[in-house]
């Protein structure tokens, strides 16, 4: 199993760094890429952006950052790894708990092989989601050797795991409530019984009120976890703007689409085809009566599962594991754009394979030939599974794949699908395909007018290209979306005084530099337009601001020396002049310039 494992994910080892998300954790990331060190370990308990507070996760990075650097093949390596724990965990912590080898087996292969899970293990930015999968497989490990002996130590062992699983991703809030469902079964440590009255079946409780409570009791500082974390979570992603609002996507909105979403995971992991990095959200797209048609198939498999509680107790206990483990990411408090992800279903898909590895044995137990049914039927699904799972992780190449993937097997009648045209233009204009980059920023434009970072890229790109005048357009476009976009104000900059309109130019980058005192390259190119209107007293304050925030910026030390000389301060362009050289023996025109300011400084030796 961890053989197989391993050989359907190891083409990871060939993959590039994604340009979603990958640059916010890895390659963008000057904390991570410090390392561990006592500023980078203090930042990582400290920072709110992306909008999680997974310290664990931030020092995993930097751990890899440390001993692979800037190669994505260990940082992939490290999330096969922990992916592979977690299987083999999951396969013996099932089997500590039911007995039932086959059925472990079977919920340990589903878990390695399935094709949803792809997204989790190829995608280095979702670190955080196999990082806290393990924390909370070995949560419900520990919990187990505390439910046959419950002692202090054993339980400290359950809370720190919890704790842990909890600062990789929040996403563990749920977990107490999966211990609760375990200990009715398979742990069985609460038990139920049905009891008839007036024609009604009513499930009771009939274990004593103090286990009950008692049980209830022993989880309370894992609740308290929980809600802390949830509440900091909601705080966070509040204040990094990536709660929508509801006047953007309306309460009825997001029930219809969460409805939805639980019926179309089902049918991602039963037939698991055209799985995206990217479900755009519809809004107000989806009928109202799909909704209500999915709520009402949803509360009849739950009224199933709780009529069938003591005959089948692996139906209710899978099924309210998958309804309880997709709740805080199913999109009634929506964050970010998306209708639904792959990811999501890391942990709840364990539900599923409980309710399949029980329950197809129970169904076909009067069958005469059942063992080699069941026997041929899994070796089929699993083969299905890693060739289908194999396929997919070659989707996650690199950003171009991955993107033109998505748009292939998404609809492009959402908004939202702007976001996958976008990335894949810059995975396009990285390449020096500027054509095809153009193309794809031009379509996220025509999806989605109001996409800031479209109009910023496509800018970008025309510059490239040398068609300026289209290029201040779509700046502007950008700026005027969003009007402290630092970056579009420098870039507009570049492009106004490529076309010598040099007084906008400044003006733009004097907004660049009010926004961000410390950027180096507005700074200097600010001193270059200054100079072109022959400012030049202000272009030296400027060309020196560069290097003081930059003393190895060669161009700035050049241009600085070159108004220099037209100032006729001869001896400071030498020293200019002296210190380019220094840095670019190999620059010709820096070399005359020196001989030209040491003749001025009357330096004839």
């Amino acid at each position: 199993l961890l053989v197989a494992t391993f050989f359907i994910y190891s083409q990871v080892q060939d993959h590039n760094f994604i340009n979603f998300d990958d640059d916010l954790y890895i390659t963008d990331n000057l904390n991570v890429q410090a390392g561990l060190n006592s500023e980078s370990f203090i930042w990582s308990f400290t920072t709110s952006h992306p909008p999680y507070w997974h310290p664990v996760t931030w020092l995993s990075h930097m751990l890899d950052y440390h001993f692979y650097g800037s190669n994505p093949k260990g940082h992939y390596l490290t999330n096969l790894f922990l992916h592979i724990c977690s299987v083999l965990i999951v396969g013996i912590v099932f089997f500590r708990m039911t007995g039932g080898f086959w059925q472990s087996s079977f919920i340990a292969a589903m878990f390695a092989f399935h094709p949803l899970n792809v997204e989790s293990i190829a995608w280095l930015a979702e670190r955080k989601n196999v990082l806290s999968t393990l924390f909370w497989i070995l949560t419900m490990w520990a919990y187990v050797s505390y439910a046959e002996k419950p002692t202090i130590k054993r339980y400290g062992l359950v809370f720190l795991f919890f704790t842990l699983g909890l600062m990789s991703k929040p996403m563990l809030v749920t977990l107490p409530f999966a211990l609760l469902l375990l200990d009715y079964w398979p742990l069985k440590r609460l038990s139920l019984k049905k009891e008839k009255n007036n024609n009604t079946t009513l499930v009771k409780i009939i274990s004593k009120k103090s286990n009950f409570f008692k049980l209830i009791a022993e989880k309370i500082p894992l609740f308290f976890l929980s809600i802390g974390l949830s509440i900091l979570t909601v705080y966070f992603q509040t204040i990094n703007g990536a709660v929508k609002s509801l006047d953007l996507i309306p309460l009825q909105a997001r029930l219809t689409n969460s409805l939805v979403s639980y019926l179309e995971y089902l049918g991602k992991i039963a037939w698991p085809s055209k799985l995206s990095i990217l479900y755009p959200h519809p809004e107000n797209a989806l009928p109202v009566w799909l909704g209500i048609f999915c709520g009402v198939v949803l509360v009849s498999i739950t009224i199933i599962s709780i009529k069938l509680i003591n005959k089948a107790p692996y139906l209710t206990v899978g099924w309210f594991w998958y309804l309880g483990t997709l709740l805080p990411v199913i999109g009634i408090v929506q964050v970010g754009g998306q209708a639904m992800a792959d990811r999501f279903t890391y942990i709840p898909q364990i539900g599923i394979f409980m309710i399949i590895a029980w329950g197809i044995p129970d169904l076909v137990s009067k069958w005469r030939h059942k063992e080699k049914v069941l026997a041929v039927s899994v070796g089929i699904i699993t083969l299905t599974l890693m060739i289908t799972t194999w396929i997919q992780v070659g989707h996650w190449k690199n950003s171009i794949t991955i993107f033109q993937h998505a748009i292939k097997v998404t609809g492009k009648k959402y908004p939202n699908l702007a976001v996958a045209h976008n990335h894949l233009g810059m995975a396009l204009f990285a390449e020096q395909r500027n054509e095809e980059a153009i193309m794809n920023y031009k379509s996220a434009i025509k999806l989605n007018p109001e996409h800031t970072y479209a109009h910023y890229n496509l800018g970008i790109a025309l510059f490239a290209e040398q068609r300026n005048e289209e290029a201040i357009s779509h700046y502007k476009r950008a700026i005027s979306l969003s009007p402290n976009y630092t970056f579009a104000h420098y870039n507009l900059g570049n492009s106004l005084f490529a076309v010598k309109k040099y007084k906008e130019a400044i003006f733009h980058y004097k907004m660049a530099i009010k926004l961000n005192p410390n950027y180096t390259f507005a700074h200097y190119n600010l001193g270059n337009a200054l100079f072109a209107i022959k400012k030049n007293k202000e272009a030296i304050f400027h060309y020196k601001m560069a290097i003081k925030l930059n003393p190895s910026y060669t161009y700035a030390h050049y241009n600085l020396g070159i108004v220099l000389l037209h100032q006729k301060e001869p001896k400071e362009a030498a020293q200019q002049f002296k210190e380019t050289i220094r840095l670019r023996p190999d620059l010709e025109k820096a070399h005359d310039y020196f001989k030209m300011a040491l003749l001025q400084s009357e330096k004839i030796e």
